[in-house]
């Protein structure tokens, strides 16, 4: 059985989230986000992050799940105090940037108001 990690839920999309999909990327913040930084970001509810994030645990967003890859040093911290981490689906195993967390490159399915966002052991 697996171990859930994290999870939240969308509770709102900023109008340029679909330009970051297109470039294999999702930026997450709490619903408490800056309003410059809201339009990039999906917005979420709650932030319950039980347990540090390691590669090989698996992030589902919706119905859809990815293999994580790499973790950047900030991830953890920056997810646990404002819900903020770059999702970058390009199966790198090392982040470019503190607060990227990395997936397997595969197609990132729409994202929707009310989806779910668990990371699993």
């Amino acid at each position: 059985m697996a171990e859930i990690i994290y999870t939240t839920e969308v509770t709102k999309l900023g109008e340029s989230v679909g330009e970051f999909l297109e470039q294999g990327m999702l930026i997450t913040f709490k619903d408490n986000a800056p309003q410059e930084l809201a339009e990039f970001c999906i917005l979420h509810s709650e932030n319950n992050l039980r347990q540090d994030i390691t590669v090989g645990d698996t992030l589902t967003i919706g119905e859809e799940s990815y293999q994580i890859t790499a973790v950047g040093e900030a991830v953890n911290k920056n997810l646990s105090s404002l819900g903020h981490i770059t999702l970058r689906f390009d199966g790198s195993t090392e982040a470019d940037l503190p607060g990227t967390l990395c997936l397997e490159n595969k197609k990132i399915n729409e994202i929707h108001v009310g989806d779910k966002i668990k990371i699993e052991r």
